[in-house]
């Protein structure tokens, strides 16, 4: 097996990974349906989803886990002679045993999109039951439209956001691609990333301070569909 057949499988996975991300978004998307209909967060449908959101994550983890170890091994084999490629497959079954022996599944709550989901679930379960009692569902969700419309706006690209993020630190959110893109910018620069918002004392936003979040995308999706029939 030759390094770039090697590096051409781990881009494989990377698609993949892009598609399980796709995939806990629209079981996300479910759950939210099901906690806003039944006005319950723990009923056993979402239980379900959760107990899929969190399989995701965890392959997700795999998947990462796997990409670190092969690159390491692939780095190491690339200096040695070429017949350390023929023991490449058995050293990074080792390390890959190794690594994921020493990972909790505790530690799968963390996963920003498994983070996301709890918080969507409690949002729309609150929204719902908020929406029984003044028994005005349809008002109150053009009121909730009308409120976060300016908020829809990406700091960065200035135009409606795809899939919004929340960085937990200030609260402000942006488009996931966008602010991924500056993060990414500023880092080669050896820069830290100050958060885009005009005024904000936010100085170092990184990667791990964004949290998707759902339910605005939700009500941007609803917005955009308001205006098409409009």
């Amino acid at each position: 097996m030759s390094l770039s057949a090697v590096h051409g499988t781990l881009s494989s996975l990377k698609v993949c990974q892009a598609d399980i991300g796709t995939g806990m978004d629209i079981v996300t998307d479910v759950a939210m349906d099901l906690a806003e209909a039944q006005n319950e967060a723990g009923n056993p449908g979402i239980k379900e989803m959760e107990a899929m959101i969190l399989e995701c994550a965890k392959l997700d983890r795999e998947i990462n886990c796997f990409v670190d170890v092969v690159q390491q091994v692939t780095a190491e084999v690339a200096t040695q002679q070429p017949e350390a490629m023929f023991s490449l497959s058995d050293k990074v079954k080792e390390q890959f045993t190794q690594r994921i022996a020493r990972l909790s599944d505790a530690e799968l709550q963390k996963h920003q999109k498994v983070v996301a989901f709890n918080d969507s679930i409690k949002n729309s379960a609150d929204q719902g039951n908020k929406q029984a009692r003044e028994n005005m569902e349809e008002l109150d969700e053009d009121i909730a439209v009308t409120q976060t419309q300016d908020n829809f706006t990406c700091p960065l690209t200035q135009v409606d956001m795809v899939n919004p993020v929340k960085n937990k630190k200030c609260n402000h959110h942006y488009d996931e691609e966008a602010i991924q893109v500056l993060i990414r910018r500023k880092h080669s620069q050896k820069k830290k990333c100050r958060c885009p918002v005009v005024g904000c004392g936010n100085s170092d936003v990184t990667t791990s301070d964004l949290v998707p979040d759902q339910m605005l995308r939700r009500k941007i999706q609803s917005a955009k569909r308001q205006n098409s029939r409009t």
